[in-house]
């Protein structure tokens, strides 16, 4: 997509444009909701398969007509059990065909849709369930229901708990066999495209999570667009075959929930995988043609394969191979590769990346991440071998992307530009605006924090950016992370975090300084990479990532001491987020001794 839309009077000095944004390129909808496009698929294609469903022979197809027939009987169910149009329903699950199934089904019976990270506290899913004012909630298993069983005290508005795996979609069937034949048509019909569609609770590094109110028309806003901007992500593959996706990124998460809706919508064969415990098992089954990811993800495909490697003749085989494939994919905007580096290329391909690449499926020629940054030299490894990274970035408030990468203009360290329908502008001290269509208008129930987040018509996002010469957005940080030493320098923690998580080594850092003296870190280490290491061996190791890093900012900046941590980060212990961010205030409270040490 060519953007022509910067408005030069806005360029900073050096010319690099302080606000962007792209014409949409989708038409939203007069009327209805977004269960809609299941049902006019049903009318037009019924045989198409729109889903996969895993069996214990496989995978198997769920047509349109089938699919749209179990979401109108599951929602006559819903309707039948008193859920009324504009109440809220809970879904706490894994990802599963089930979790699509009742989504849709909300949707058809006028209902809103409220998600819940597995993975919640028993406090966090008793206050997104009371906040949201919820009067029922979905859940996968019979844990999950004993779960919610021992919280109904503090919940009076719920009144249902289904749980998928002992029968509820059967009997909410069977419950809405007698109901009207036309009533869920009806409730389908009344439904606007301004009326709200979920509730996405953020998932909170400070504070309790604040509802996101999203609508039917944001998701449109998102998914067409989206769809009508990357259109090669949605044609067939060079064997005629149909585009599929695997996803396995949590419905809870707004990514997630994204993706599902922009399948549906383009025509992309989707399956459901519950964790990324299953993952690679159920990408080689299902060979989806594109992946949706989070950096992590990556990161861990690339360690697996290193280490899988090991030592030896096979250890330096793939060290050779990783720093071919960033050279070859360097080459790529330099001109293009060497005769040299081609052949290279073939062999390398035979001994290492087609082994890597058939472990995603064999048919993954792209994949599309948010939800963090990917350390350049790591897109530049994935292009190399033959998986192109399309990086984007966005929020739970923005409907998940509003600024992009592009298919075959890929731009290392950056998230690109503005997605049709969205505009970014810099406020003076660098934060990152948006306007569009997909933006969010209000947080739920809390209308201070709805005030705070928006600046003159734009959502102020909390991150801090720069455009580049080119226009492209690099993500800088968050604001509210900014430290500031005793001395006071201002240090913007994210980037010498990511590069000290460069080296293989290290899992996890932190860096710490707010009103300290100097700068220093906490790290955590990768499990499979500190076995056979001895604690000097260990030392020396995470010295020379914290030099690597220093290298690249001031010597106020610099990491002066660091300590290494017995344990990672978790979500279990609340220093981590669902979505795998660092709560900072809570790792400087369990850790306050380490700390102190640091600076005694």
């Amino acid at each position: 997509m060519t953007d022509d839309s910067a408005d030069p009077r806005s360029a900073p000095e050096g010319g690099a444009p302080a606000e962007r944004s792209a014409p949409a390129r989708a038409r939203p909808p007069a009327s209805g909701g977004l269960a809609e496009p299941v049902f006019a698929k049903a009318a037009a294609e019924p045989s198409a398969a729109v889903l996969a469903r895993k069996g214990p022979d496989g995978w198997y197809d769920v047509t349109a007509a089938e699919f749209a027939a179990e979401v109108s009987a599951l929602a006559r169910g819903i309707a039948a059990a008193g859920i009324e149009p504009g109440d809220r329903v809970g879904l706490l699950a894994e990802n599963a065909y089930e979790w699509t199934l009742f989504d849709y089904a909300v949707w058809s019976a006028g209902a809103i849709g409220v998600p819940i990270y597995p993975s919640s506290s028993d406090g966090q899913t008793t206050w997104i369930l009371s906040d949201s004012g919820a009067r029922a909630c979905v859940v996968d298993t019979a844990e999950r229901a004993a779960q919610l069983a021992s919280l109904r005290g503090s919940l009076p508005e719920l009144r249902h708990v289904w749980c998928v795996a002992d029968g509820a979609v059967g009997e909410l069937v069977d419950r809405g066999a007698d109901a009207a034949p036309d009533e869920i048509e009806r409730r389908r019909a009344a439904v606007a495209p301004s009326d709200t569609a979920t509730i996405v609770y953020t998932s909170g590094t400070t504070g309790a999570p604040k509802g996101c109110v999203l609508t039917h028309a944001n998701f449109f806003a998102e998914v067409d667009n989206i769809i009508a901007d990357l259109p090669d992500l949605f044609h067939p593959d060079s064997h005629g075959e149909g585009p599929r996706t695997l996803l396995f990124l949590p419905l809870a998460h707004v990514f997630g929930r994204m993706v599902q809706v922009c399948a549906l919508h383009a025509g992309v064969l989707l399956g459901h995988t519950p964790s990324v415990r299953s993952l690679l098992a159920d990408l080689a089954a299902f060979q989806p043609t594109f992946l949706l990811a989070v950096p992590y993800v990556l990161e861990k495909v690339h360690d697996n394969a290193r280490g899988q490697a090991g030592g030896g003749v096979k250890g330096r085989i793939f060290e050779a191979a990783r720093a071919h494939a960033v050279a070859y994919s360097e080459a790529l905007d330099t001109g293009g590769p060497t005769w040299a580096q081609r052949i290279a290329h073939r062999v390398f391909d035979r001994l290492v990346y087609a082994k890597i690449m058939g472990a995603l499926g064999g048919r993954a020629t792209r994949a599309i991440t948010g939800g963090g940054a990917l350390e350049p030299r790591l897109l530049h490894f994935f292009r190399g071998i033959g998986l192109e990274v399309v990086e984007g970035y966005g929020l739970t408030e923005t409907t998940a992307a509003v600024v992009a990468n592009r298919p075959g203009r890929i731009r290392p360290g950056t998230v690109g530009t503005p997605l049709p329908g969205a505009a970014v502008r810099l406020a003076e001290d660098g934060e990152i605006l948006v306007q569009g269509a997909q933006v969010f208008d209000r947080y739920w129930n809390n209308e201070d924090a709805t005030r705070e987040a928006f600046r003159g018509g734009w959502f102020a996002t909390g991150d801090l950016g720069a455009f580049d010469a080119a226009g492209d957005l690099r993500i800088i940080g968050r604001k509210k992370e900014i430290l500031v030493t005793a001395g006071g320098k201002n240090v913007i923690p994210g980037p010498t975090e990511e590069r000290v998580r460069e080296h293989p080594l290290v899992y996890q850092c932190m860096v710490v300084g707010d009103g300290r003296p100097y700068v220093t870190a906490l790290v955590t280490l990768d499990a499979e990479e500190r076995a056979g290491m001895d604690d000097a061996a260990v030392d020396a190791a995470v010295q020379e990532a914290v030099d690597a890093a220093n290298r690249h900012v001031s010597k106020a900046e610099s990491i002066r001491r660091f300590t290494v941590l017995p344990s990672p980060f978790t979500e279990a212990d609340g220093t981590l987020t669902p979505t795998l961010k660092l709560r900072r205030p809570a790792i400087l409270r369990h850790h306050a001794a380490e700390i102190e040490g640091m600076y005694g």
